[in-house]
């Protein structure tokens, strides 16, 4: 069955059309032009924008695949913003009611999971699926473990109590003047200071008893360190902050997953969401793993890191095979069945 996906999760507008685990086409529109001068994720023009494109990249993910070659129509329907997610779901809703299609809903969490299985089109790379796995998104939004026990299977283990990692560091990049997003800065910056923690921020929760995460705490720390700094300073010492403020981040994550892996006595992990195109983060990961002797998978691309509808459609392929459709009314999907820290 070939499926085409939609996600307008957030600031980016993709369609997809998959074939089980095979990426057909893969289009992402990202928003971020739009929305670097405000910082942050603007809802209003995330909204206004995927109206403006949704009807070219939808053309464009089906030029490979026509229309009545379609077997399933699949679309984020959370969590996200509420307003972009609703662009999304009505062409969906459009495309199903129009060309009698079975319409499949996915949560988004869901497919940053199910993302490191994704193969090209011709089937590479060949990856077997064994599980059980422990299992953690890392994103803009969350921060979360889960143990992944079968296909459509989950256990919520932990999660962000607060904020998440990607926004900490994306807040500390806006501290430091780096401009949105600003985890890929902070990664270049952290390298060129050779991933050093000259200033040892806090590690929230480190002492607890849990698989928790709080990083409201630190972000509240690094605002007033860098407060009581002169700005020459600040510049100056620019690469080490940013070094600093990731190794903290980086350090509790890490901590937190080694004891997930003792607790759980799963050590063969995977690690979706934005986060984890950070090549210093899937290195410390790497090293974690051999450890316990068991292994890490990560979406193959940045592309697959951050949101896309490729990932949606492989999701929708295993409600495909079960036959769990929702018709024509996303409300009688089923929900993925861990809460959301979703903001």
């Amino acid at each position: 069955m070939q499926i085409l996906s939609i996600d307008t999760s957030c600031d980016e507008t993709s369609v997809a059309v998959t074939e089980g685990r095979k990426i057909i086409s893969n289009v992402v529109f990202s928003q971020i032009p739009i929305h670097a001068k405000w910082g942050g994720v603007v809802p209003s023009l995330a909204k206004r924008s995927h109206e403006e494109r949704i009807d070219g990249v939808v053309s464009e993910a089906l030029k490979r695949v026509p229309l009545k070659e379609i077997g399933a129509i699949a679309v984020t329907q959370g969590p996200g913003l509420a307003m972009a997610l609703e662009v999304g779901i009505t062409k969906a809703k459009e495309l199903a009611n129009n060309n009698n299609i079975p319409l499949i809903g996915v949560n988004h969490l869901e497919g940053h999971l199910y993302s490191v299985f994704a193969q090209n089109s011709k089937g590479n790379p060949d990856i077997e699926i064994r599980f059980p796995y422990l299992a953690m998104i890392i994103s803009g939004g969350h921060t979360e473990f889960i143990l992944w026990k079968n296909h459509l299977e989950y256990e919520l283990l932990g999660e962000t109590l607060d904020d998440a990692a990607g926004e900490a560091l994306d807040k500390a990049g806006k501290l430091l003047g780096l401009g949105y997003p600003a985890g890929a800065v902070i990664e270049r910056l952290s390298g060129e200071a050779r991933n050093t923690d000259e200033y040892m921020f806090p590690r929230p929760m480190l002492k607890s008893d849990n698989l928790q995460f709080s990083f409201s705490g630190l972000k509240t720390a690094f605002y007033y360190f860098l407060k009581k700094m002169p700005e020459e300073e600040k510049q100056k010492k620019l690469k080490s902050l940013a070094s600093s403020f990731q190794e903290a981040v980086f350090d509790t994550i890490l901590f937190k997953a080694e004891k997930a892996m003792r607790q759980t006595k799963v050590n063969n992990l995977i690690i979706g969401g934005g986060v984890t195109a950070n090549a210093y983060l899937r290195k410390k990961f790497r090293r974690l793993v051999r450890k316990y002797g068991g292994s890490v998978l990560f979406p193959r691309t940045k592309k697959l890191s951050g949101d896309n509808a490729a990932m949606i459609g492989i999701v929708a392929w295993q409600y495909a095979e079960k036959k769990i459709y929702a018709k024509n009314d996303i409300e009688r999907i089923p929900r993925f069945p861990i809460k959301s820290s979703c903001k």
